[in-house]
């Protein structure tokens, strides 16, 4: 340390503080013209010692004043301590991560702005896309009718499905569409499935009627009767409908006019609660249900308008779910697209861990991560990994007692998957530490998804 720096930190007065008693009579403790006569002449022996306490009372000031002006600094710009070195050392210094508070402090930004694959954490625009255009309540419909007269439970033709693109129609959904066709009456059919529209099975649209037609038949999975059986126990076997065609896939909308009557509505749980579902898994069917959003277009579009224009560049987005190489997003990016998504989700009275994982609680990609004291609970958030790309990824909020909730995204790129996953785990566990978090409002919804399902008799089958 060299210069005035130096003087004071070994405790001289600098050069323009007054070095004699003729100086401070002039000018007085602090640059106050000293009163002349009789006082001044009192205080006159007094001078020297007042120089030195006046001095040290100084330097406490000066000291009190810089440390003033530190905290300040570091309020204003609301880093938490140590943490960018701890981000340059548990995650690398080349690894982007981002961390906000809801004031929209920034407690944290190491490439911030790099646009990297963000693996799954693709699925967050798509469901900030979805639940913007459909809402949280809305249900997929599907209905099945008859392709020909019904007489003695048999339908003398094709049993028609109209499908409304529900990406969760599933063996157990399946039982629960042939018990209600028993009820009305239906036991037989001498076509086979037709499907139309637009029309999933067990998350596939390839061969979706054949897969339909033999769970109908009574070849669905042991686990979906069980499922089932658990929400009718009257019923004491599968229920069943025979065929006496083969399912030759699907047909366009509209072809079909010998059908005379409906039977039923299948209504898929409500949109909410089955993004949950697949967010939990990471299911990639997003992909396909990203079409109700208008495609990955579409999404794309809603993903930058929804960011402010500085990092709509950072956003690109092949797919709604992770599977495309030219899919990007930068942690920033990242980060302000959750915001986006919690502040969808609030208006309609939900928050986050209603389409996102909760850590240690819900089944799934984070029910063995974050899930230990302090953890489990805390955390919820959106984990990415495709291995082929090098990417993995782990975005997330946490509420805390004084900086509301703090969101934050840590997208690593060429790292080996479970080493990547370690360094994020790491990390977030540092920010716990230096945070006073709470844990999420929550308890969840352990029922089976079809049983969120409704099937609804309509026509002559509706008693």
């Amino acid at each position: 340390m060299s210069g005035a720096n130096a003087n004071i930190s070994a405790g001289a007065p600098p050069a323009w503080y007054p070095r004699s008693r003729r100086q401070l009579s002039k000018i007085g403790f602090f640059g106050l013209e000293r009163e002349p006569g009789a006082a001044g002449r009192v205080r006159h022996a007094c001078d020297t010692e007042a120089m030195r306490d006046g001095w040290v009372l100084f330097r406490r000031w000066l000291v009190v004043l810089v440390c003033v002006g530190w905290h300040g600094a570091r309020a204003a710009s609301g880093e938490l301590p140590a943490l960018a070195p701890l981000a340059r050392s548990i995650l690398g210094a080349d690894q982007g991560v981002y961390v906000e508070a809801a004031d929209g402090s920034v407690l944290l930004a190491q490439a911030a702005s790099a646009p990297v694959h963000p693996a799954s954490v693709s699925k967050v625009p798509t469901t900030l896309a979805l639940l913007r255009k459909l809402g949280p309540d809305y249900r997929f419909i599907t209905t099945f009718a008859a392709g020909g007269p019904l007489r003695d439970g048999t339908i003398a033709g094709d049993l028609v499905v109209d499908g409304g693109g529900d990406p969760y129609f599933v063996d157990e959904n399946a039982l629960l569409v042939a018990q209600r066709l028993n009820a009305s009456g239906v036991h037989r059919v001498t076509g086979a499935v037709r499907a139309r529209g637009v029309w999933f099975f067990d998350w596939q649209a390839d061969g979706a009627a054949t897969q339909l037609q033999q769970a109908l038949s009574g070849k669905a999975s042991s686990a979906a009767w069980t499922t089932v059986q658990s929400l009718t126990p009257a019923l004491a076997s599968p229920p069943t409908v025979s065929f006496g065609g083969v399912a030759d896939g699907s047909t366009p909308p509209g072809v079909g006019a010998e059908v005379l009557e409906p039977l039923l509505i299948h209504r898929s749980q409500p949109l909410l609660s089955l993004i949950k579902s697949l967010n939990d898994y990471s299911n990639n069917v997003l992909k396909l249900l990203a079409d109700a959003a208008g495609g990955a277009a579409a999404v794309e579009e809603t993903a930058r308008r929804s960011v402010p224009e500085s990092m709509r560049a950072e956003i690109t987005l092949g797919d709604g779910a992770g599977t495309d190489a030219r899919n990007r997003l930068s942690p920033r990016a990242a980060v302000n697209l959750l915001r986006a998504l919690d502040q969808e989700l609030a208006a309609t009275g939900h928050t986050l861990v209603d389409a996102l994982p909760v850590s240690g609680i819900d089944a799934g990609t984070l029910h063995e991560r974050l899930n230990g004291p302090g953890e489990t609970g805390h955390v919820v958030g959106k984990t990415g990994t495709f291995g082929d790309y090098g990417a993995s990824a782990l975005i997330g909020a946490i509420p805390t007692t004084d900086r509301g909730t703090v969101y934050f995204a840590i997208l690593n790129h060429g790292l080996p998957v479970s080493e990547a996953r370690r360094r994020q785990d790491r990390f977030v566990r540092a920010l716990l530490a230096r945070i006073t978090s709470l844990p999420w409002s929550y308890q969840p919804d352990l029922r089976p998804a079809v049983a969120r399902a409704e099937v609804q008799l309509v026509g002559s089958g509706a008693h």
